[in-house]
């Protein structure tokens, strides 16, 4: 019996240990107040007034500027949403293009990974007039801007004033770089006679009576 007591006692000290420790951490465990996750939704993290933000190509050169009232960040998709909003297209060997609306929402496009702004209200271009062309603008409810390609486009109606001519139709896309106009259905088209002339850079208009 004497040889077994130093035995039993380490193993009791052994499982003393062990309870002590099982209970240390239970307590630890209950004492600290641990944080729920945090929950992932549509609400503002960061916001501006007054902003403008200035987008520049690989030689520092400014291509895209972006102004409005209010800014407003959104962590769960990483979107902007700008009041009162002023973007302005000014690609070198490109016309210079204002868009302007009400509010605007600001994204990645999920389709090839590239900047998107999404007009509404009373949404609004105007490219300005070169050399060969006359000023052209483009008036819609909605309007959304592609600034990397030089676009923009709309699947709601929209009314095209090009120089001394005008188109409403329902869905248009617009290519700054080629001059390039699509009007997917027309219901009303005035072209003048100025308009009628064939020019080498007047922009292509296709569409549907």
């Amino acid at each position: 019996m004497k040889e077994r007591a130093p035995a039993l006692v380490a193993l009791l000290l052994l499982l003393a240990l062990v309870a002590g420790t099982w209970w240390a951490a239970d307590y630890a465990q209950r004492a600290i107040t641990l944080e729920p996750p945090r929950r992932v939704t549509h609400e503002p993290d960061a916001w501006a007034t007054d902003f403008s933000m200035v987008r520049t190509d690989e030689h520092g050169v400014a291509i895209n500027r972006l102004e409005g009232d209010r800014m407003r960040h959104f962590p769960d998709d990483d979107s902007y949403e700008v009041t009162h909003v002023r973007a302005i297209g000014q690609k070198p060997g490109s016309p210079i293009t204002v868009a302007t609306s009400d509010t605007a929402i600001m994204d990645d496009n999920a389709d090839n990974n590239a900047t998107r702004i999404i007009m509404k209200g009373n949404a609004h271009v105007h490219r300005m007039p070169d050399a060969d062309n006359p000023p052209l603008d483009v008036t819609s409810e909605q309007l959304t801007l592609l600034p990397d390609q030089d676009e923009v486009y709309t699947n709601l109606p929209a009314l095209v004033v090009h120089g001394k001519s005008t188109m409403n139709g329902t869905g248009m896309r617009y290519d700054n770089k080629t001059r390039q106009l699509q009007v997917f259905s027309s219901s009303d088209v005035k072209i003048s006679g100025e308009e009628s002339k064939p020019k080498s850079s007047t922009p292509k208009t296709t569409g549907k009576q």
